[in-house]
């Protein structure tokens, strides 16, 4: 006995729509999972990409500001581009100011609260600020967010000890660079930094000097971590000099750093004003 078999016309499509469902589930799936884990550490790689390029922007703009107080430049202007967050600058002025800073020679109070005012990156993904302040260039985590009150140093300023072989006498240079604008300015995208000198620069040169006390004051922006170790690395195991210091950084209050030993001071205090952004 022969057994017929007969195929329905509506069977032949059932085959091809299983194996369009199975590819069309598979792309689905694959898509979903380049969005859950494939996203997410492409924009990480973009964050941290943008925020090393501002660490590189700092730099150059710090360099800048060396270039008119060091190598009495006149003028500078600089083209950057400023990605995943805001470039402002905060006058000396402004307040809350990021610190304070007073100088003291043997009892006599040479510099009053110095407030250098800054140039700051704030990302707004990354959560972390950038600060081109007193000739440093320095990276804090965004506080607001539950990060620790820490700061590390980029770029460091122009503070050092150089000691005299013959007379075994050291001498302390400190350089102090004052920020203004006429206003408050902030900047997204592309922009240029415009800055200029004014003025004459402070100049003050003491000899014979046995005791020199740094008050750091933390106001607003914290960054006391990353300035308490450069000058303990700056002045520390130095050759006839003694550093002692008092306070806790990264908690908000004063610190003190005394320099005792014979040695000659220079302080130099330049101001740099931001034209434009």
């Amino acid at each position: 006995m022969v057994t017929r078999h007969t195929t329905k016309l509506d069977d032949q499509g059932v085959s091809e729509s299983i194996g369009f469902l199975l590819i069309f589930s598979i792309m689905i799936a694959g898509i979903g999972l380049v969005t859950l884990y494939g996203y997410p550490l492409l924009l990480q790689q973009q964050l941290g990409a943008e925020e090393k390029i501002m660490e590189k922007n700092m730099i150059v703009l710090q360099n800048d500001i060396k270039s008119l107080a060091y190598k009495t430049v006149p003028y500078k202007e600089t083209s950057l581009k400023i990605g995943g967050g805001s470039l402002t600058v905060y006058n000396s002025s402004y307040s809350p100011s990021s610190s304070a800073i007073t100088i003291t020679v043997s009892g006599d109070t040479y510099i009053n609260s110095f407030h250098p005012g800054e140039l700051r990156y704030e990302s707004v993904s990354a959560q972390t600020d950038i600060s081109l302040q007193n000739g440093a260039v320095v990276l804090r985590p965004r506080i607001d967010q539950g990060s620790t009150n820490g700061s590390v140093m980029l770029a460091e300023p122009r503070w050092f000890y150089d000691v005299n072989p013959i007379t075994n006498t050291g001498t302390i240079v400190i350089n102090l660079i004052n920020i203004t604008s006429d206003n408050l300015m902030a900047k997204e995208g592309i922009g240029t930094v415009r800055m200029r000198m004014v003025g004459e620069p402070y100049y003050n040169y003491t000899e014979n000097v046995n005791s020199i006390v740094i008050d750091y004051t933390p106001l607003g922006q914290d960054y006391s971590v990353a300035w308490d170790n450069y000058i303990k690395k700056t002045f520390s195991n130095q050759p006839g000099l003694t550093l002692g210091s008092s306070g806790t950084p990264g908690t908000g209050s004063p610190l003190t750093y005394t320099l005792t030993g014979p040695m000659t001071l220079v302080i130099k205090k330049y101001e740099v004003k931001i034209e434009s952004i």
